[in-house]
C-alpha cells in the first residue's frame, strides 16, 4: 500500500485546512486507517482513526470538536478536516494504514505510512 498525503500549508489561528491521504491498491476498505502528527523535537502523536468501514471514528482529545476524520472508499482516499486551528497544532501530518486489527491509537500498530504533509499555523 502507497499513501500521499496533501492539503498542508501554512494557515493563521482560527483557520481550517482539509488533508487528504490518497491510497492505492484494491484492499483500501479492508485497512483501518489513522491520522498522525509530529512538531520539531517531539514524539509522533495520534490524532485520529476510523475504521475499515467508515462507521466508527475516535479523535484525541485536543482535537475533539475541531477536527473530523472520514474516508471514501470508491476514491480510496482518508480525510482529515481540521478547524479552528491553533499553533500547536503545528506540525508535520501523516496518514497510516494498519493491516490486521481495528482502528488503533498506538502508532506501532499502523504497517505503512505516507511522507507527511506540513502544516504551520500561525499566531
Amino acid at each position: 500500500v502507497q499513501l500521499v498525503e496533501s492539503g498542508g500549508g501554512l494557515v493563521q489561528t482560527g483557520g481550517s485546512l482539509r488533508l487528504s491521504c490518497a491510497a492505492s491498491g484494491r484492499t483500501f476498505r479492508s485497512y483501518p486507517m489513522g491520522w498522525f502528527r509530529q512538531a520539531p523535537g517531539k514524539e509522533r502523536e495520534f490524532v485520529a482513526a476510523i475504521s475499515r468501514s467508515g462507521d466508527s471514528t475516535y479523535h484525541t482529545e485536543s482535537v475533539k470538536g475541531r477536527f473530523t476524520i472520514s474516508r471514501d472508499g470508491d476514491k480510496n482516499t482518508v480525510y482529515l478536516q481540521m478547524n479552528s486551528l491553533k499553533p500547536e497544532d503545528t506540525a508535520v501530518y501523516y496518514c497510516a494504514a494498519r493491516e490486521y486489527g481495528t482502528m488503533s491509537s498506538k502508532r506501532w500498530d499502523y504497517n505503512y505510512w505516507g511522507q507527511g504533509t506540513q502544516v504551520t499555523v500561525s499566531s
